[in-house]
């Protein structure tokens, strides 16, 4: 678990360390997280993707990012000597702080990006679940 922020967590996969181990251990994607004047804004790179490749689930105040990025490039006998583009399965969490709801949360995806807008919680509102698409 790594420590962004004093009240934001992001829980992840480790890398792997090896070329031989990339596509056994799953990847990690870059991600941003940053506050705004209307919420908090995760914004994921996910290059090479399609949108109906990623998969986003919200447990209570966690945002559970997953899916999985092909490589239909590369023949079945070609060996790397450099490796730099991670594939196969990935998965990231983020811990969203209180104040934000997740339930009104809205995500876009283009260019190879995601992102996922969150808006803060209305003052004296319980957060409702909807789904994030």
């Amino acid at each position: 678990m790594i420590k962004v922020s004093s009240s934001l967590e992001f829980v992840s996969r480790s890398r792997p360390t090896r070329v031989d181990d990339a596509a056994e251990s799953g990847w990690t994607p870059n991600t941003d997280v940053y506050a705004t004047e209307e919420g908090l804004v995760i914004k994921v790179e996910l290059a090479g993707m399609r949108r109906e490749d990623l998969e986003l689930t919200v447990e209570g105040r966690r945002l559970r990012i997953s899916g999985q990025r092909p490589d239909g490039c590369r023949g079945p006998q070609c060996k790397f000597l450099v490796m730099e583009i991670h594939y196969g399965s990935f998965e990231t969490a983020i811990d969203v702080p209180a104040g934000y709801d997740l339930g009104k949360a809205k995500a876009t995806y283009q260019n190879g990006f995601l992102r996922v807008d969150v808006p803060f919680t209305p003052p004296g509102e319980r957060g409702r679940r909807v789904p994030v698409a």
